[in-house]
């Protein structure tokens, strides 16, 4: 038995704002906010939590936790779109997400707050993937990189506004209310998709694919490594390094069986897509997390300065995502991953400048909005690519490998990043410089494979 989409109809709309997808493009967009929001949120407002529930020794739990748990989801995620479509994965998400909110934000102990997080994030990872399924069904492919630049672009307020307003909650309503609130928000959103959710019948219920309980147990595997990763890189030492090295070996154990074959090797088509994805979330994130911490120790900016800069890359990353979706189709598929990360190498070297004694800093500052100008060419240009790449029927399995691919690189360089700053008795410039080096390496690295997202021609 196997599935079958309906196809986008003859005369598809040409703006994302017609009437056939206004709400689900509202819908959508405000639930990537929500899920933006609330990750950026819960980091202002956890210290305050951890403190009111006498719970400090169960912090990186409640980081690691829905990290782990939302790597188990976004595969288990793709495997119902793929059999099922992406309304049950959609809604199954919305419930676990808010139940997991009101649980974290009516906790009376740190164990029950963990208990929340992790069910919120298994809902987050079970809506991120059913999401790009819904572009792939429900959006012609000419709408496709307007929607991925206004997924981007969705990031960006929060992005802003996300922790002040959390400290503002924090302070004035109470910590419970970063959780309590977003429920209100979320259910209306959801709302809004369903009727464009029903209208995607085309999806024929069948069986799960072989080997489709396996990739879950090897996703539980991949989860619990890198919460483990996650923890050991908040710690030091010896401790640290024999954590870290357990859990990178546990990914490398795990992750082959969950991104598509090939992926190690660069091979052309959908692996170098979804490994450009992992190795330019390596580079930026990898960059992101020393920044401020350079600028506040080398340069004596305050933290709203140096967030200041951090904003400069956001901002500059909806630029990127808007111009990639304003463009005609490329001459090559390379060509948008070959710009953005040329961009993300050539800035985040360029932020080492900040490191140069009597160099004004501007030039840093302007390095980092390089990088973020190429990682909004970039991201959704692979996640267009990632559909076209896809057939009907593994798209909901590859935007998932996509999705693996990121998180997962993304907290591997966070885990190395905190071992190589933690080397010395206290971060120094030979830290920074290490780490940008790397950052830029994995760029360079992205872009000397670049044009391997070509696929090989039939035949």
């Amino acid at each position: 038995m196997t599935s079958t989409t309906t196809a986008v109809p003859a005369d598809p709309p040409a703006d994302l704002w017609s009437p056939r997808l206004r709400a689900m493009t509202v819908g959508s967009v405000a639930l990537v906010s929500l899920l933006a929001f609330e990750a950026l949120a819960v980091g202002t407002a956890m210290p305050t939590v951890a403190r009111s529930l006498d719970g400090l020794g169960l912090y990186a739990l409640a980081f690691g936790g829905p990290f782990a748990s939302g790597v188990v989801a976004m595969v288990a995620s793709g495997i119902w779109c793929d059999t099922r479509g992406p309304r049950p994965a959609m809604w199954h998400g919305v419930v676990w997400f808010v139940a997991g909110l009101v649980v974290a934000g009516a906790a009376t102990t740190m164990e029950v707050l963990v208990v929340g997080r992790v069910v919120q994030g298994f809902g987050s990872g079970l809506v991120s993937v059913a999401l790009y399924v819904v572009v792939g069904q429900a959006y012609p492919e000419q709408l496709r990189r307007r929607i991925f630049a206004a997924f981007a672009a969705a990031w960006v307020v929060p992005s802003l506004v996300g922790p002040a307003l959390a400290g503002l909650i924090v302070e004035h309503l109470g910590w419970r209310w970063v959780f309590l609130a977003v429920p209100a928000v979320a259910i209306p959103a959801a709302l809004l998709v369903q009727p464009g959710l029903r209208a995607l019948t085309g999806t024929v219920a069948t069986r799960p694919p072989a080997g489709a309980l396996a990739r879950i147990g090897w996703a539980c595997g991949a989860g619990a490594s890198a919460a483990l990763l996650h923890y050991g890189g908040q710690q030091r030492g010896a401790l640290a390094a024999g954590l870290i090295a357990v859990a990178l070996a546990g990914l490398l154990a795990c992750v082959p069986h969950l991104l598509p074959a090939g992926f190690l090797r660069a091979a052309r088509g959908l692996p170098t897509v979804i490994g450009l994805r992992a190795l330019a979330s390596a580079a930026f994130v990898a960059a992101e997390v020393v920044i401020p911490l350079m600028l506040s120790r080398e340069r004596g900016f305050s933290p709203t300065g140096a967030g200041l800069v951090l904003t400069v890359g956001a901002l500059s990353w909806s630029v990127g995502s808007w111009i990639q979706g304003r463009i005609g189709s490329p001459r090559s598929a390379a060509t948008l991953p070959r710009a953005g990360l040329a961009c993300i190498t050539i800035g985040t070297a360029g932020v080492t400048s900040a490191l140069v004694p009597g160099l004004p800093v501007l030039p840093a500052v302007l390095c980092w909005a390089v990088a973020g100008l190429g990682m909004g060419l970039l991201y959704p240009s692979l996640s267009v690519l990632t559909l076209e790449q896809s057939a009907p029927a593994e798209q909901g399995r590859n935007s998932s490998a996509l999705q693996l691919g990121d998180s997962l690189a993304a907290a591997t360089v966070l885990a190395l990043t905190g071992a190589v700053l933690a080397a010395g008795s206290s971060p120094g410039p030979a830290g920074y410089a290490t780490t940008l080096a790397v950052a830029a390496a994995c760029g360079l690295l992205g872009l000397v494979v670049a044009g391997r997202v070509v696929p090989r021609p039939a035949g």
